[in-house]
């Protein structure tokens, strides 16, 4: 493995353990030029799932383009990088548990959504806004509908005591 800080390929595996539910193995490694350390994460390989977007074009999936993506929507929400690591291994794990060797964008986008809908309501419409690219107000509104309508929703009782101080 070469460092990523001098690029000399002479390294030492200080710890390895399970990570991500057992799916990867974490290692810690330090590079014997430098001496600095560094993490690496191994994986099994994985068939190449291809991604078929909306225009009809096919990429192979990436969980590095759909993290960045994530944090984008998780921007300023106390979500740790541990718990978005966890859901982009839960899609993807999904998507080849459940698809062959294709899998259409928008199904990609409602599984994200509905683990996200679960993990931060703010980042959900910020991904679904995007996503299901809201066109003006009246969209937000439309996706929060549901939400607020649901007993016991923060949201909903933080309007209803803001509706009440107002009388």
């Amino acid at each position: 493995m070469k460092c990523p800080f001098c690029h000399v390929d002479n390294d030492k595996v200080i710890d390895s353990r399970a990570s991500e539910d057992g799916v990867a193995t974490r290692r810690r490694r330090q590079c014997n030029a430098c001496l600095r350390r560094y993490t690496t994460y191994e994986r099994v390989e994985r068939t190449t799932v291809r991604v078929v977007k909306k225009d009809g074009t096919r990429v192979p999936f990436d969980r590095t383009k759909l993290m960045q993506g994530l944090e984008k929507a998780c921007w300023k929400r106390p979500i740790t990088d541990a718990d978005l690591e966890a859901l982009v291994t839960e899609v993807e794990n999904h998507i080849e548990a459940n698809c062959e060797s294709e899998v259409e964008s928008r199904y990609i986008g409602e599984i994200v959504m509905e683990h996200l809908r679960e993990l931060d309501q703010v980042a959900y419409v910020r991904f679904a806004s995007v996503y299901r690219q809201f066109k003006d107000a009246r969209d937000f509104v439309d996706e929060l509908r549901p939400m607020l309508a649901e007993p016991g929703c923060a949201a909903q009782r933080a309007a209803r005591s803001f509706s009440d101080g107002d009388r």
